[in-house]
C-alpha cells in the first residue's frame, strides 16, 4: 500500500479538475491511502527566491503559511499526483506557489518517487498542454522521477463538462493502476489518455 497526496490547482470547488481527482482517488482508494490537498483549502504565498531555507535549521520557509502544513503530507507521500485547469497554457498560479516553494533542501527528506499528471482545459488546441508537459518531464528527469500516467482532457470549460465521455473513467483506472508499479507500469503508461470533449 502507497500513501498518494493529490495536489489539486483549481480555486473552482466542484469543478473539472476537482472531478478527475476525486475520480482518480476513487481508483487509487481500493488499494492506497489517498488524500487531495486542494489549494483553495491551502493557501500557500509564492517563493521569495530569498534562499533562507538553505541555512536555517531544518530548511523551513521563513513565511509561516499552509505550506507548514503540506511539507509534512508530502514528506510521507509515496506518490504525487498534479492535477490542474490550464490558464494561459501553464497551471494555476496556486498550484505553482506550492511548487515552487519546494525549493528547499527539505524535498531531500520526501520519499516520492513516482507522480502523475491530470490536467484539463477549455480550448482545443492540440498544443494546450505542450508547455505544461515539457515542464513536468524535466522536473521528473532531474529529481528521478517515475512517471505513473496522465489524464489530459480538452475542451471542458464550464462546471461538470468533464462528465462528458470517458475521461472520469480512465482517470479513476489510472488511479487503480497504482496499486503494484511492477504489475501494472505498463498499463498505466497506456493510460496516458487524451480526451476532446465536442
Amino acid at each position: 500500500m502507497s500513501r498518494i497526496v493529490i495536489l489539486t490547482g483549481s480555486m473552482r470547488r466542484g469543478g473539472n479538475t476537482d472531478l478527475l481527482a476525486e475520480a482518480f482517488a476513487r481508483g487509487a482508494s481500493l488499494h492506497n491511502q489517498v488524500e487531495i490537498l486542494s489549494v483553495a483549502d491551502y493557501p500557500v504565498h509564492p517563493c521569495l527566491g530569498c534562499n533562507a531555507c538553505m541555512q536555517r535549521q531544518g530548511h523551513t520557509c521563513v513565511q509561516q503559511d499552509a505550506m507548514q502544513e503540506i511539507y509534512p503530507k508530502l514528506r510521507e507521500a509515496d506518490v504525487l499526483v498534479l492535477a490542474s485547469p490550464v490558464y494561459f497554457y501553464g497551471i494555476s498560479a496556486q498550484l505553482k506557489a506550492i511548487i515552487d516553494r519546494l525549493h528547499t533542501p527539505m524535498r531531500d527528506s520526501f520519499r516520492i518517487r513516482r507522480t502523475a499528471l491530470l490536467l484539463v482545459g477549455a480550448a482545443s488546441l492540440p498544443e494546450l498542454f505542450d508547455a505544461i508537459l515539457t515542464e513536468y518531464k524535466l522536473a521528473c528527469r532531474f529529481f528521478h522521477l517515475e512517471h505513473a500516467g496522465q489524464v489530459l482532457v480538452w475542451g471542458a470549460k464550464e462546471k461538470g463538462d468533464v462528465r462528458t465521455g470517458d475521461a472520469l473513467q480512465q482517470a479513476y483506472d489510472l488511479g487503480v493502476s497504482i496499486a503494484e508499479p511492477s504489475r501494472n507500469l505498463a498499463k498505466a503508461r497506456r493510460l496516458c489518455y487524451t480526451k476532446k470533449i465536442k
